[in-house]
């Protein structure tokens, strides 16, 4: 079996015939007038149009501005590129292959994430994550950071969406619990680890999990300790299939998590149908919920939910001693955010008098 995460991009060096493909006859002689603008001798045969390029890539990157400019975002996926060369050859299985031209120039914008995707360029910060009960740190959530070759880092918000456009998060996501588990344990972390994946990147959780779990066993993790935290919810559409995979999960020893409990309507039919061990509640209802009746009641709820199935409940995202105070006095199991410690390189072992 391939396995996605393994799908591998890119725009070849080496001379080539690029094949543009279009179904739609008014695109092809759109394409046809493009090319007449840039003066390039193309040949056409039915809905294909193909220029020879010593260096595909340097094509595209020097004309990716005139591309983008002459067409626009539907046409560019519309239109099909395939690059045919001594080692791929186009033929009606090979065109199968072509992908659309918006990839390409995706490809050459996105030249950072690439290489970090490519040179596996990621560290983790962790985040501490507080046991109110005991005012000690329960864990941390390992955060991705993305490093450029100048130090510089790249947030995980600019990382998804690159990844999300180009069609990179299965390999992403996996690079991402891999680094996690690994700098955990360069870090010698002797609390709960919280790792974030998309489960909408996992088509075989016995194939596309088999990986995280080897490192986890590599590296001698207490499997009680990993907590496995379930990203973009909102956005599954299966819930038998993510409930394959948390049941993996489970089956492996590990503890699962849902994040932003209570951001989508389908929060609470989430919390039944999966049963986690913690919900993480949405920073969006903690913000100022010392000042907000409506967000009090919604937090609750979901306590109320949370106590009577025996599900612990943390609260994300907390800035204020006013939050704090609110949610203790409503009820809190742990709490994360920057009024205990912002994400941070270096672990933080002991807190700050914030009691």
């Amino acid at each position: 079996m391939d396995c996605k995460c393994k799908q591998k991009f890119s725009i070849c060096h080496q001379k080539s015939n690029i094949h543009f493909i279009s179904l739609i006859p008014e695109l092809t002689k759109k394409l046809k007038i493009f090319f007449e603008k840039l003066k390039l001798i193309y040949s056409s045969q039915d809905n294909i149009i193909t220029i020879e390029k010593e260096n595909p890539k340097i094509f595209f990157e020097e004309n990716i501005d005139a591309i983008k400019t002459y067409f626009n975002t539907l046409e560019l996926n519309e239109i099909k590129v395939y690059i045919e060369n001594e080692k791929h050859k186009l033929s009606l299985n090979t065109i199968l292959y072509a992908k659309p031209l918006e990839k390409y120039l995706n490809f050459i914008e996105d030249k950072t994430f690439f290489d970090i995707l490519e040179n596996k360029s990621l560290t983790s910060h962790f985040q501490p994550i507080i046991d109110i009960h005991n005012k000690k740190i329960f864990g941390y959530e390992a955060l991705v950071r993305g490093v450029m070759p100048n130090g510089d880092l790249v947030y995980p918000d600019i990382l998804f969406e690159k990844s999300a456009r180009n069609d990179m998060d299965f390999k992403f996501d996996r690079l991402c619990r891999e680094n996690a588990l690994k700098t955990t344990a360069v870090k010698k972390v002797d609390a709960k680890v919280f790792i974030n994946f998309i489960p909408t990147t996992i088509y075989d959780p016995k194939f596309c999990l088999a990986s995280t779990v080897k490192w986890a066993k590599q590296l001698e993790f207490d499997p009680k300790n990993i907590v496995f935290e379930v990203v973009e919810t909102q956005k599954v559409k299966d819930i038998q299939h993510l409930k394959t995979i948390l049941n993996y999960y489970r089956q492996q020893g590990f503890l699962i998590a849902l994040d932003d409990v209570g951001e989508g309507y389908s929060s609470l039919n989430m919390i039944i149908d999966l049963k986690p061990d913690i919900i993480k509640v949405d920073r969006n209802i903690i913000t100022n919920i010392d000042q907000d009746e409506m967000k009090r009641s919604v937090y609750k709820a979901l306590r109320n939910v949370a106590m009577e199935n025996n599900i612990k409940i943390l609260a994300e995202g907390v800035e204020t001693p006013y939050e704090l105070a609110t949610l203790k006095n409503i009820g809190l199991d742990y709490a994360q955010g920057y009024y205990f410690a912002k994400p941070s390189a270096e672990i933080i072992r002991q807190l700050p008098n914030v009691f």
